[in-house]
């Protein structure tokens, strides 16, 4: 079971890494294509600042290709070995899946890196919570 307080958990939902109480994203959709990278500055809750310096998010475009290829090799095990299509079809279904992921690779890919560099404080999580009631 995923739930607060889990890197896991920041990297697939896209919250504060820190706190785990809000979206980093402006729009938490991430098919919503002209809004798909704009983030908060900050997080409302604890005040984590998402961009540690300038072009900090470049980063992720290493982890992109990383998370790019682990839906390509999926959507071809997929396709190839379960389904049993011909090798044309196979990388069609690449091909299919990177582009209609696409969104989501990004994201997961933000996310990921920024993971990599601030971790999960159950005493400011706990103590901006108080702080609100």
């Amino acid at each position: 079971m995923i739930r607060k307080g889990m890197k896991l958990y920041s990297i697939l939902f896209g919250v504060c890494p820190k706190c785990h109480q809000e979206s980093m994203y402006q729009n938490k959709n991430p098919y919503a294509l002209s809004e798909i990278i704009k983030m908060q500055d900050t997080c409302s809750h604890c005040k984590t600042k998402y961009e540690i310096e300038p072009s900090f998010f470049y980063g992720s475009m290493y982890v992109s290709y990383a998370v790019g290829i682990a839906f390509a090799v999926a959507a071809f095990i997929t396709s190839y070995n379960i389904l049993g299509s011909s090798l044309t079809v196979a990388f069609i279904a690449i091909i299919a899946t990177l582009i209609g992921f696409m969104p989501i690779i990004m994201r997961l890919s933000r996310n990921i890196w920024i993971n990599l560099f601030m971790s999960y404080n159950k005493e400011l999580a706990e103590n901006q919570h108080l702080k609100k009631n």
